[in-house]
């Protein structure tokens, strides 16, 4: 089969890989390919289909900064809005003849001789290219969780990214387990048609009110005649959003204030005594994800529903049984589990200089300096890759940060053929000694949650504001690298 070359090679057609496709477009780089799995881009926009998939971010900060929607429907937009308004960006700015759908990438390596990638993918295809771009994302593979007889349930179960809408639910007994982002908005809108819903609940989550509403048509032609109007509206979010990253992960006594709208949520949601209870977290707010939802609670008090808060022991033919030995009965199982997030790039097998794995080198959990680079990866750029996560705000911003330093690095390299660029290992402690030392004085130290790995190591959010990532991205400085030159 004829190799393929090209300077650069995107894996995934998510945010992030149409964030760093754009940039390098805008930057006038075209010699790229952007590799994706699927039949259509999208990522998890694609993916998550389940009624009720939105987003948790406000519309206007959501968005790239290039590319403004004066047309959201509402402030808080829903997964099918999200998924066109991606296809629509990808369109503009000319990156459909850059990508190859149906081409789920099995391994890279990179061969210093020639200082390049060599990839595979599952369809046998194989590329040469200078610069490799991993932006697979950090939720992009379903978790399942792993509770014994999983397999042996006699009815219809699906995980809620990967919904099963030729499946009935009306007037079925619905089992779902998990109480995390999707489930918040799936389970009231599922509610009203099943017979009856068991939702188990391992940990308690912090309900803030989501301010949604439609935009009107008047509001539209605002933002379209006066764009600063919208302008004005993202950076109030961005703003917000600062200040809650900040009390996150440097004051933390700030997050009264969310504790407040939580509580004050819950006591007018939730009449009883009992069940609210249930529903109040034992953990530090922030130190897991805080939910947004308007009619989540409420749909918990409705006679149709139980909360279960036994430990599940196991699954069986006829439904999920408790610590308590009861056996909760039902038709359908739905699994609002998460994602591997710890297992950034697999199942893709990544070998680096001397063949060196990466899942070797990330052994006790992924670390990258700035989140993008890795030593004894040459050339290999992350996008939304290990603590650059947010507990606040819109990574989108990160994303954008990311690609500007990831498309100056293209262009030094393309400046100067036979060269690669090999992140110091000193450079990487370096960065990896003061982001986990932030770290440790965060929220998100203090209880279990899918931000850390099994060694307690928070692998995934950035400690700081999206701003100061922002500075710290904003070129490459070769200082931190190793260059060399191949002898070809």
């Amino acid at each position: 089969m004829t190799m393929i070359r090209t300077t650069a090679l995107i894996v995934g057609a998510g945010f992030g890989g149409v964030a760093i496709a754009a940039e390098l477009r805008r930057a006038g780089m075209h010699d790229f390919v952007v590799l994706e799995k699927a039949a259509d881009l999208g990522g998890v926009w694609r993916e998550n289909t389940y009624p009720g998939s939105g987003c948790d971010v406000p519309s206007p900060l959501y968005s790239f900064s290039f590319e403004r929607n004066h047309a959201w429907p509402r402030r808080y937009a829903w997964q099918p809005d999200i998924h066109a308004y991606l296809r629509r960006t990808a369109r503009r700015h000319g990156l459909l003849a850059h990508l190859r759908f149906d081409s789920e990438v099995v391994s890279a390596e990179f061969d210093s001789g020639n200082a390049e990638w060599r990839v595979r993918t599952a369809g046998g295809e194989e590329y040469a290219t200078r610069v490799l771009i991993p932006a697979t994302g950090q939720l992009s593979r379903p978790s399942y969780p792993d509770i014994p007889g999983i397999d042996s349930f006699a009815g219809p179960s699906f995980h809620s990214a990967q919904w099963d809408h030729d499946c009935e639910l009306t007037g079925k007994r619905v089992a779902v387990i998990g109480t995390g982002a999707s489930a918040v908005q799936f389970v009231p809108r599922i509610q009203p048609r099943v017979a009856r819903l068991t939702v188990f609940q391992r940990s308690a989550q912090y309900i803030m009110p989501k301010r949604d509403r439609v935009y009107t048509p008047w509001q539209h032609k605002a933002f379209r005649t006066l764009p600063l109007l919208q302008s004005l509206d993202r950076l109030s979010f961005w703003l917000y959003g600062e200040f809650a990253q900040q009390a996150l992960s440097k004051w933390p006594a700030l997050t009264r204030i969310f504790l407040w709208q939580t509580r004050k949520r819950l006591r007018s949601q939730v009449a009883d005594p009992d069940l609210r209870r249930k529903l109040t977290p034992d953990y530090a707010l922030g130190c897991k994800r805080i939910l947004f939802s308007n009619d989540y609670l409420p749909a918990l008090t409705e006679s149709t529903v139980d909360l279960v808060t036994e430990k599940i022991v196991e699954v069986t033919p006829r439904g999920v049984r408790t610590a308590d030995g009861t056996l909760h009965e039902a038709d359908v199982i739905i699994y609002g589990t998460g994602f591997a997030t710890q297992e950034l790039l697999a199942p893709m097998t990544i070998r680096g200089l001397a063949g060196r794995l990466l899942s070797d080198a990330w052994r006790d959990g992924p670390r990258a300096h700035l989140g993008i680079t890795v030593p004894r990866f040459p050339n290999m750029f992350l996008m939304y890759g290990p603590n650059t996560n947010l507990g606040g705000s819109s990574i989108l911003y990160m994303l954008e940060s990311q690609a500007r330093y990831i498309a100056d690095a293209v262009r030094r390299l393309a400046d100067h053929p036979g060269r690669y660029l090999d992140v110091r290992p000193e450079a990487e402690q370096a960065w990896d000694d003061e982001v986990q030392g932030r770290l440790a004085h965060s929220v998100w130290s203090r209880c279990s949650s899918w931000y850390r790995n099994e060694h307690g190591r928070i692998v995934a959010n950035w400690p700081g504001r999206t701003h100061e990532y922002r500075s710290r991205t904003r070129r490459v400085d070769l200082a931190d690298f190793r260059v060399y030159a191949t002898s070809h």
